[in-house]
């Protein structure tokens, strides 16, 4: 055989992705909200003033670096110059309680901490529980004073500091970034990802969202704008893909449906992306009913989307529809593309849309995704056949910081274990049931929590609506619901019962499937990003605290 000698190895660093856009010039900007505005030349010599102070503040290969701030240019660019340093960037979940941000800052091991001012009472309070911490830099959006002992203030050192002339070459298996998940169970659980892994992600995303010529669709002449956290997921690594195209992209800050809003008009945004209840929020804001929506696509995930939901945006002229993924996937792995070779020809056209929409959706590029049973073998898919969803992807994580017990049970068998309980259909459709920990066991069958909430929300008067099980000695677990209504409208726990026990008088569910009890609330508890707390939730239904 010959030998194939290679002059050159192209790595997969992150720091490629800032290349094209420079390259092709983009006349594009990166705004915060309304009122910053950089050009991507601006923004690259922003990153690589950004090197030049962790140069300066002791930063090398594998030097975790913290940031705590709201959606920004400023995350933004510790997105690329912390990972183009070596060092790694550690995104602080800014929800979380003081004591599980206590926790994941130390357990992640950072050295350096950017923390906006409006975080710093809880840095005061955590700060000795924070002994590895050696440097502290200010981020700010007001003129106020650099507390003692801070190293100095982001954008004044930026000014004052000599850029790197080049970032350094190293392996893309490199560690880039680590953040922490929010689950219900447990302390946080650090989750890592690679050069490589974040590269590739970023071009299975760009490819994936492009495969559907009836909705979705990213190009260099949409104006992006993310309503997912940025410590949540690289904000689900669509920021990344953003950059590489040079596309216009608007960052929030702090985020308030108002100013979401007003952004949204001024900027003339095409895409975002959200949980289910930021996309609640925003539809329901007084401002909203004045303002047009027609030209926003929008990908929902971190729960399923609810029907009512997708018709209110959809009525809007919203193109919304959703995608699936974790924490551990990083995120996107499936999206709810609809298909002309299915559609073409249906009779009720629309109708077939709305469902087509709400699945978790078809596998994108590279990804590999099985419905397997205990013993790890397929079900068939058939869009009744239900099991455990496992996948493979270039750009799942290697396993959770400091926690070899979880790692092999997150890849036990060769593939990741989601925790989702799922169907694909003969189309390829991935379907979500339920979380393994969320279904109810009762009456020898299972329930789909999901399901029945989204039974809950076609009643007039329902605003949000969950479902928990609890233990039952008869019946092993039962069903309890918590509804918030709308607002100025009525109903009480008969009538949503009721309302329930109609669908499966119908048989369009089990007669087990009714709740027993339904909680009428304010709000419904949730996650640090946006999800339905259901632990908290079931501890509230058999009188434990919340």
């Amino acid at each position: 055989m010959t030998e194939v000698t290679e002059p050159f190895r192209y790595r997969l660093l992150i720091g490629q992705l800032l290349k094209m856009p420079i390259a092709q010039a983009s006349r594009r900007e990166i705004v915060y909200r309304g009122d910053t505005r950089l050009t991507y030349p601006q923004f690259a010599a922003r990153v690589h003033r950004f090197g030049g102070v962790l140069r300066d503040l002791g930063a090398g290969m594998g030097t975790r670096v913290a940031f705590m701030d709201w959606d920004s240019h400023r995350y933004l660019e510790a997105y690329f110059a912390v990972p183009m340093a070596g060092a790694v960037l550690m995104m602080v979940n800014i929800r979380l309680s003081p004591e599980q941000i206590a926790y994941t800052i130390d357990h992640s091991g950072a050295e350096i901490l950017f923390v906006h001012a409006d975080f710093l009472p809880v840095l005061a309070a955590i700060r000795e529980r924070l002994p590895k911490l050696r440097q502290v830099v200010l981020i700010r959006d007001d003129d106020i004073a650099v507390p003692e002992g801070f190293a100095g203030e982001y954008e004044t050192m930026l000014a004052a500091t000599a850029p790197l002339d080049a970032f350094p070459e190293f392996d893309e298996d490199t560690l880039a970034t680590t953040f922490y998940t929010t689950g219900t169970t447990g302390l946080p659980k650090g989750v890592m990802f690679t050069h490589r892994q974040l590269v590739l992600h970023t071009l299975m995303v760009l490819t994936g969202i492009n495969m559907s010529g009836l909705n979705g669709g990213l190009s260099r002449e949409d104006v992006y704008m993310p309503l997912t956290p940025m410590f949540h997921v690289h904000a689900w690594g669509f920021p990344y893909a953003a950059t590489m195209l040079g596309m216009q992209q608007v960052y929030v800050g702090r985020f308030l449906p108002e100013v979401v809003l007003r952004l949204l008009v001024e900027e003339r945004v095409t895409v975002s992306h959200c949980v289910p209840t930021i996309m609640h929020m925003i539809l329901n804001a007084p401002a909203a009913k004045a303002i047009d929506l027609s030209r926003w696509r929008v990908v929902i995930g971190g729960s399923a989307l609810p029907r009512p939901l997708c018709e209110q945006a959809l009525a809007r002229g919203i193109d919304i529809f959703a995608g699936y993924g974790m924490s551990e996937t990083c995120p996107v792995m499936t999206l709810a593309q609809l298909r002309g070779d299915i559609l073409d020809g249906l009779p009720d056209r629309a109708e077939a849309e709305i469902g087509y929409r709400m699945a978790a959706g078809l596998p994108g590029p590279l990804v590999e995704v099985r419905i397997v049973d205990e013993a790890m073998n397929d079900v068939p898919h058939d869009g009744k056949s239900v099991g455990e969803v496992v996948t493979r992807t270039p750009a799942l994580t290697p396993g959770y910081a400091g926690n070899p017990e979880a790692s092999a049970a997150l890849w036990r068998g060769g593939w990741l274990h989601t925790g989702d309980i799922g169907t694909i259909d003969a189309d390829g459709y991935l379907r979500i049931v339920d979380r393994v920990k969320d279904v109810i066991k009762t009456g020898g069958e299972w329930i789909s929590s999901i399901g029945l909430e989204e039974i809950l929300l076609t009643h007039p008067a329902v605003s949000e609506a969950a479902v928990v099980g609890v233990a039952d000695e008869r019946w092993g677990e039962r069903p309890v619901a918590f509804v918030v209504l709308r607002a100025g409208m009525e109903a009480d726990e008969a009538a949503l019962r009721g309302h329930v026990q109609a669908r499966a008088d119908a048989g369009a569910i089990s007669r087990y499937a009714v709740p027993d009890r339904v909680h009428l609330v304010e709000t419904l508890d949730k996650t640090s990003v946006g999800k339905l707390d259901k632990k908290a939730m079931r501890a509230r239904a058999t009188g434990g605290a919340a």
